[in-house]
């Protein structure tokens, strides 16, 4: 009997998948104005009256508090913590507050901060925590906006000041969306890097590049210059370092400073742009110019110059230049150590990282080509808003294999859905001739496959277009790793060995308003990992992460200390001002249930590799309506498809539980991600 209500309860969720029923559907008490996924699982939403959190995987309403109306740039994750930063104002007087995410309890409050969390960094380990705040961040989308941000360092387990700094002056901030008749909304500051903890330093990328004694405030180095060139957001690099220097760009030049003095110990002139560095060994490789979104209206834009360069850690000096780039250029990504791959308006082009010689160069068809990216089998992928092509350049792994799950292969949390009899392709359907699958190598450069789904043509053309390439963004919140083979050994990735530094920026929630080379160049920053430093309800379970495996719960010591002592009552979340907690409602064994769960799914996160690149499009049979599919980026297989036909602008998905969230007036859905 049991057996056969199981198979039942499978049949009817496969039916409701295949009729684009949502999986779920939570009705909160008022229109919804902003939701976010977290990398717990756990769905955070604010509406005119309330935020909530919601179970991503059932929807179940976990907490809820009354905060009245508040906007998306109120709520701030602190990333690899179980901390949630909430800014709001009350009347006359605004306060900070630092939340549990599991229990939605209050950690601590400061009313000596105004303005909403726009950015951040944390140094969990020292309890250091830096916001970047701005006063009233709202205003006309057709006008633009500019305000004077405030840094404030904080203690993070308490929220007691140790400093604060003003900027100079007004800076220009960007819009939190783009479109038609918006009205008054959010700004932000994505146009700009995020800030940088690294030894007892903290960096500044807003006026120039300054740097401060992270514990005291005390300046320790400024230079100035122009952000936001020419009205482009991101024109200029993050900062990537070793173990001995850390790397700035800007004003066309490239900065080392000793990250022991603080010296400026080389300066590399004269290189245009730099928008995306990547270090290997003792050679910074540096791309300058490129595509880049227009804070005015949002659309993409060209910069030049366009190419590469080859700097030498240890003095500074050009290695090498590549300048056979045209207008439209990629990011970059490496094949191997030795070989690097661009794209620009038409030819996929590689790059000898030793020489800066032209090895081999392709046109690739691509409309408006915007990133290039390595897959798990070696092959280059090129892709624009609504097409991507494969190529193998040479370094393939074996073919015809199956990636694994957390590589988009087979996955049993994705229903499988049938389509009528021919409908749907083989995995090589949309392989070019020249290809056969277990060949062995291929001659290089020589197209493996291609994909393409054009837009939906019914509807508002603008409304439409923001669709598909949010549909298409998707992918670099989890492609990160998968963007490049060097994977860690790569110049973003080198922020790993800056052991407890952590960094939050909108451009994680907010992709969909940047152009994909952009959202490629910094995809291989957005690793998650196999840890997290708890100050909420994880700290009162200390031996919780041995349930999950290969996953390590830290609570720092001073906040040990506290809880050990007893010597404050806030240690662990207070529920004051919560209403509806389902944890308060748990006895013990069910709470330790509960979040474990959650780790689980942040474990699962931190395993997640992005396989599959969605495109909107009007969906084949039998299902005649507009939705997403999903195509296998190491296979090119039109693999996964979501039975949405009208998602809201903000909709996102979360790939560890395979659901896809769109919100309708004060209704937040969930529909599942199938496998065709």
């Amino acid at each position: 009997m049991k057996h056969a209500i199981t198979c039942l309860a499978f049949i009817l969720a496969a039916v409701f998948a295949a009729t684009g029923q949502p999986r779920w559907q939570a009705n909160l008490d008022s229109k919804i104005r902003f939701y976010q996924t977290t990398d717990f699982g756990i769905m955070l939403a604010g509406t005119e009256r309330s935020l909530y959190a919601l179970d991503g995987r059932t929807g179940e309403r976990i907490w809820r508090r009354d905060t009245g109306r508040i906007e998306e740039t109120a709520v701030t994750p602190v990333p690899d913590t179980d901390v949630i930063l909430f800014s709001r104002d009350l009347g006359s007087k605004s306060r900070l507050e630092a939340v549990d995410i599991a229990s939605g309890g209050s950690l601590w409050q400061s009313e000596k901060v105004k303005g909403d969390v726009l950015q951040l960094a944390a140094d969990p380990a020292n309890d250091l925590l830096a916001v970047v705040l701005v006063k009233d961040p709202r205003g006309a989308a057709s006008e633009g906006l500019k305000r004077k941000p405030i840094v404030h360092v904080l203690q993070l387990s308490t929220g007691v000041e140790l400093w604060k700094k003003e900027l100079d002056g007004d800076i220009e901030m960007m819009p939190s969306r783009f479109g038609e008749n918006l009205g008054d909304i959010a700004y932000t500051l994505d146009n700009y890097r995020a800030p940088l903890m690294l030894d007892g330093r903290l960096f500044l990328f807003y006026e120039g590049a300054t740097s401060y004694d992270a514990r005291s405030g005390k300046e320790k180095e400024r230079e100035k210059f122009r952000i936001n060139e020419g009205g482009l957001a991101l024109t200029e690099a993050d900062p990537v370092f070793d173990d001995s220097r850390i790397y700035i760009s800007g004003r066309g030049r490239i900065r080392a400073v000793n990250r022991r003095t603080g010296n400026v110990e080389w300066k590399a002139d004269d290189l245009g742009n730099c928008a995306e560095m990547a270090l290997i060994g003792n050679t910074l490789f540096v791309r300058t110019g490129g595509q880049f979104t227009r804070l005015e209206d949002g659309d993409t834009e060209s910069k030049g110059p366009y190419g590469v360069s080859a700097i030498d850690t240890r003095d500074g000096k050009t290695i090498w230049r590549y300048k056979g780039a045209d207008k439209g250029l990629t990011n970059f990504v490496f094949a191997n150590v030795g070989t690097i791959l661009i794209a620009d308006r038409d030819d996929l082009i590689s790059i000898d990282a030793k020489t800066g010689k032209r090895r081999e160069q392709v046109e690739h068809k691509i409309e408006k080509a915007q990133f290039v990216l390595i897959n798990e089998r070696g092959d280059a992928v090129v892709g624009g808003r609504d097409e991507i092509a494969a190529f193998d350049v040479g370094t393939r792994s074996a073919s015809g294999s199956v990636p694994p799950a957390s590589a988009g292969g087979r996955d049993s949390i994705y229903t499988n859905v049938g389509f009528v009899s021919g409908a749907a392709p083989s995995a090589y359907a949309n392989r070019t001739d020249s290809y056969t699958p277990g060949a062995g190598s291929s001659p290089v450069f020589n197209e493996l496959w291609r994909s393409r789904h054009k837009a939906p043509s019914r509807g508002a053309f603008r409304i439409i277009a923001g669709i598909a390439l949010r549909a298409t963004a998707l992918y670099f919140r989890y492609g990160g790793l998968a963007t490049s083979v060097i994977g860690i050994a790569r110049g973003g990735l080198s922020l790993m060995s800056a052991a407890n530094s952590f960094r939050w920026s909108g451009l994680r929630s907010r992709f969909g308003s940047f152009d994909l080379t952009t959202l490629a160049s910094n995809a291989t920053r957005n690793y998650v990992t196999r840890r997290i430093y708890s100050f909420g309800s994880f700290t009162r379970l200390p031996n919780i992460a041995s349930r999950i495996g290969d996953f390590q719960v830290i609570t720092p010591s001073g906040v040990r200390g506290r809880i050990m002592s007893a010597a404050i009552d806030r240690a662990t979340p207070s529920g004051s001002e919560v209403r509806e907690s389902i944890i308060d409602r748990l006895d013990p064994v069910r709470q330790v249930e509960r979040l474990s769960e959650y780790l689980l799914r942040r474990k699962r996160l931190a395993e997640l590799r992005g396989s599959h690149m969605f495109f909107y499009t009007d969906l084949p049979e039998p299902f005649d309506r507009k939705g997403l599919i999903g195509v296998n980026v190491h296979t090119g297989r039109d693999s996964r498809v979501v039975l949405v036909s009208d998602p809201d602008a903000q909709f996102v998905t979360d790939e560890s539980l395979g659901l896809l969230y769109s919100a309708d007036g004060s209704r937040l859905q969930a529909f599942e991600v199938m496998n065709r």
